[in-house]
C-alpha cells in the first residue's frame, strides 16, 4: 500500500515538473493573445541617423526609420523583432552565416552584395554627400585633388570613393562607424568625407562646424533595400508588405515622420 502511494505521488510530482517545463517553452513562443509569434532578427549597424542609432543620452534603444520599417512588415506577417547592432562591412556576413534573418541598414543592392543575399525593392532612394569642414575651400570633386577622404568600411560610398579616385588624385581610408568619420573631419585627420545625404544632414544638426554638397544625382545609386540569406522565403513576403506600404501611404508617413518629408 505504502509502495502506491509512494509511486503515485512521485508520478504526480513528474508530471508537476514537466508541466512547468513545458510552460516556460510555451511562453518563449506565445506572443500577444496568446498565438505563436516568432521573433526575427534583424541586423544593422547602429551609427545612421535617422535610419538607426540611439540615443545614448534617453535609452540603449536603437531607433530610426529602419527600425520602425522593419517592425511595421514584420509585424503584418506575424513576427516580432529583435534588433542587432554590429558594424556595417560584417551584415552581410551575418546573414550567411545565420547570425540574423535579414537586415535593414541603408544598404544598397549592388551586383557584388546581390551575389551573396537575395534584396527586396528599393524602398528609400538618396543621393551621396562629400562633407568638410566649413572654410575648408571644397566645394566641387576638383577640389579634392591630393586630399584624404573617408568613408565607411564596406558602404556603397567606399566605391563611390574609388570611383572619384580614377579621376581625382585622392587618398581614401575607411572607418568602421560614421561618427568615425565626423570626428575624423572634425580633428583634421580627414579633408572629407563621403556619406550618405540624409545622414549627413542629421549630423550638420549638431556638428554645426561642418558642410557638404550632393554628388550624386541618381536616386537609384544610393537606394536601400532589405537584404535577406539567398533563397529565403521572407524576401517575397516583405516585399509584398512594402509593395502594399507604398500603396496605402504608410511608407511616407514613415518617410515625414524620420526625413521631414523629403522624398
Amino acid at each position: 500500500m505504502k509502495k502506491s502511494i509512494l509511486l503515485f505521488l512521485t508520478t504526480i510530482l513528474f508530471a508537476g515538473i514537466l508541466a512547468a517545463c513545458g510552460t516556460k517553452e510555451d511562453d518563449a513562443k506565445t506572443g500577444d493573445g496568446g498565438e505563436d509569434k516568432k521573433t526575427l532578427i534583424m541586423a544593422t549597424s547602429a551609427d545612421y541617423p535617422p535610419f538607426e542609432y540611439i540615443e545614448t543620452d534617453k535609452s540603449d534603444e536603437i531607433i530610426g526609420f529602419d527600425v520602425d520599417l522593419a517592425k511595421a512588415l514584420a509585424g503584418k506577417l506575424g513576427y516580432d523583432v529583435q534588433v542587432k547592432d554590429m558594424d556595417f562591412n560584417g551584415l552581410v556576413q551575418a546573414l550567411k552565416s545565420g547570425q540574423a534573418d535579414f537586415v535593414l541598414a541603408g544598404m544598397t543592392p549592388t551586383k557584388d552584395r546581390k551575389k551573396n543575399v537575395d534584396f527586396t525593392d528599393i524602398y528609400y532612394t538618396s543621393s551621396h554627400m562629400i562633407v568638410t569642414k566649413k572654410g575648408s575651400g571644397i566645394k566641387s570633386l576638383e577640389d579634392l585633388e591630393g586630399k584624404t577622404v573617408g568613408v565607411q568600411l564596406g558602404s556603397i560610398q567606399q566605391g563611390k570613393a574609388e570611383e572619384i579616385q580614377k579621376e581625382v588624385d585622392i587618398k581614401i581610408e575607411d572607418r568602421n562607424r560614421i561618427p568615425d568619420l565626423i570626428q575624423e573631419i572634425k580633428s583634421g585627420r580627414f579633408d572629407a568625407a563621403i556619406i550618405e545625404d540624409t545622414v549627413a544632414k542629421g549630423f550638420f544638426e549638431n556638428e554645426t562646424d561642418l558642410e557638404g554638397f550632393t554628388i550624386s544625382d541618381d536616386p537609384e545609386e544610393a537606394g536601400s533595400a532589405i537584404a535577406f540569406p539567398k533563397d529565403s522565403e521572407l524576401t517575397e513576403k516583405f516585399n509584398k508588405e512594402l509593395q502594399k506600404m507604398k500603396e496605402n501611404g504608410e511608407l511616407d508617413k514613415l518617410i515625414v515622420k524620420w526625413f521631414g518629408g523629403e522624398e
